[in-house]
């Protein structure tokens, strides 16, 4: 590609160069599996949330599976008392989740003496890893921290100042020592104060629909959304705002929601994910990465079908209970153009706010892989419609300068939505690779030298320890620059990298770690093995075809 076009975001079907069909290797063979069986599943491939699975022992101690609630918080206790994925400050959340749910229990359930005094200490481990975790941020940009972690410190508390455990009065030990206190960098007075706020507008504005466990405790009844299913896509919300509408007769879909919350419930065998089904969000991100590796051909149809069906003129959203967000109607834009169905990329403007895209309307903190995701957009649009040049190119210019201002000093990007900053520096890569200009060139390849500077010396990659995920994200940030900078360490990297992935391609019971962020740490299991196949064909075939961004 002459280096001073627009263009890129991968290479369509229709452009692809003539030749024999793919060779039918075990990537090519891995890639339609997975396509199939994204395609059967009605849910999504993500791990239950122990957050989640907490919220929901709490709130809704009717719903049928509460043994194996309370089984598997037990089970997933840390040897240090804590719970929950990734360093500590990711563990405060589901700590907080865990023990005030474990609390509960005690407090409502007469149980008998073994299994109560397991809980009981679980809850002491609980409270005292929790004196332990760090007593100020910086704290991970996860979903709505703000309200979850004061409003668990008050709830954990509100137990704690009880008199006994319910029928069980000679446990008390672990709620004699330190309280949990409000961390520095949160505020006691947030969920209130977001209360508040829902009061004076009359109502609990959409984008508080998927956390709306956070302030239910501060709302009167009067104020509840409705509830066509589930809240939010959320279990937790679900949960939270059923035992609200039970004190409010006027809200006529309590059995839908409490039927769509037992159906989840099922699906993952009494537990819960953070949201519910993920299928939009899957799909998109699955078809994108298999498409742009060249590894759609066997499963076009069906990814055909996922584009015209998840394309929307009015914007398209993760979940059914979610929030129309630019970073889904930029990535149901992209597939659409890599599958030969493009489609009008106007519903991005509404998210355009003259600097750069929102990824919601009502933003609080901006979203570099949503920029990155609606660059690559009008891109690859503009492979099919090049007409449109004079309308896309001065927003494209625009958003692409904004993805060098926010560049870090050390060649990487970061970004709200992932733990890893490999995930957001091979969005933008990808995203800037394409463009001309002597700023963006030097942004590319300082990304690269910074990826060079961190490889492990097993061959991956990775923020906390290697892992297949992000080792998969340098490859490709990797093999989008060493097509002009030719570089032996470029090609030593990716060996290494090659026999990584080798070594630890994934078994039918393979599970790749938690890094991405909802409320709290998640693995969307299909969309991270798309990644990870792409990466491993786009190895294999590099040295006859050059991978284009």
């Amino acid at each position: 590609m002459n280096e001073h076009q627009h263009g890129g975001a991968g290479t369509s079907l229709a452009t692809a160069p003539a030749g024999p069909p793919p060779v039918d290797d075990s990537c090519t063979r891995a890639a339609k599996e997975l396509i199939d069986a994204v395609d059967a599943d009605p849910w999504g491939s993500v791990r239950p949330s122990l957050y989640e699975t907490a919220r929901v022992l709490s709130a809704a101690p009717w719903l049928p599976g509460g043994q194996a609630r309370i089984d598997h918080l037990l089970r997933e206790q840390a040897a240090d008392g804590s719970w929950g994925e990734g360093p500590e400050p990711y563990r405060l959340l589901p700590t907080l989740s865990a023990v005030e749910a474990v609390l509960a229990v005690l407090q409502r359930d007469p149980l008998a003496g073994g299994a109560a005094d397991r809980l009981a200490a679980a809850a002491a481990g609980g409270l005292a890893a929790l004196g332990r975790l760090p007593s100020a941020g910086p704290w991970p940009d996860t979903a709505a921290a703000e309200i979850l972690v004061p409003g668990l410190v008050a709830a954990v508390n509100e137990r704690l100042d009880r008199p006994q455990v319910a029928g069980l009065p000679h446990l008390g030990p672990w709620h004699r020592g330190p309280r949990p206190v409000v961390p520095g960098g949160y505020s006691a007075a947030a969920p209130g104060a977001v209360a508040r706020k829902c009061r004076a507008a009359g109502g609990v504005p959409f984008k508080l629909h998927h956390t709306f466990e956070g302030v239910a405790g501060h709302l009167p009844d009067v104020l509840l959304p409705e509830a066509d299913g589930l809240l939010g896509s959320s279990p937790a919300a679900t949960a939270a705002w059923l035992a609200a509408a039970d004190r409010s007769p006027q809200h006529s879909h309590r059995e839908r929601a409490a039927d769509e919350l037992a159906a989840v419930a099922h699906r993952y065998g009494g537990l819960l994910p953070e949201a519910a089904p993920i299928t939009v969000f899957e799909r998109l991100w699955v078809a994108a990465a298999l498409a742009r590796a060249g590894l759609a051909s066997r499963g076009v149809s069906t990814l055909r079908k996922w584009a015209d069906h998840l394309y929307d003129p009015e914007g398209v959203r993760g979940a059914p209970g979610l929030m129309v967000d630019a970073d889904d109607t930029a990535m149901a834009v992209l597939v659409a153009a890599l599958v030969d169905r493009p489609r009008d990329p106007a519903p991005l403007a509404v998210f355009d706010n003259g600097h750069h895209y929102d990824c919601y309307v009502g933003e609080d903190t901006k979203s570099l892989s949503a920029n990155a995701h609606a660059l690559q957009a009008l891109c690859a649009h503009l492979r099919h419609h090049p007409e449109a040049a004079a309308t896309h190119r001065p927003v494209m210019d625009r958003v692409a300068d904004w993805l060098v201002e926010h560049q870090q000093p050390q060649g990487h990007w970061t970004d709200k939505w992932h733990a890893s900053p490999y995930y957001a520096t091979e969005r933008c890569v990808t995203a800037l690779a394409p463009f001309p200009g002597f700023r963006r060139r030097r942004a590319v390849e300082a990304a690269a030298a910074w990826v060079l500077a961190t490889q492990h010396e097993d061959g991956s990659w990775g923020v906390w320890g290697g892992t297949a995920e992000e080792t998969a994200y340098a490859v490709k940030i990797l093999l989008c620059t060493s097509g002009t900078v030719r570089q032996p360490a470029h090609t030593r990297a990716l060996d290494r990298a090659g026999a990584f992935l080798h070594d630890t391609a994934g078994t039918p019971d393979h599970r790749h770690p938690a890094l991405w962020h909802d409320k709290t740490l998640y693995a969307p299991q299909a969309m991270i093995q798309a990644e990870v196949v792409a990466a491993r064909h786009l190895l294999r075939t590099r040295h006859e075809t050059e991978y284009l961004p």
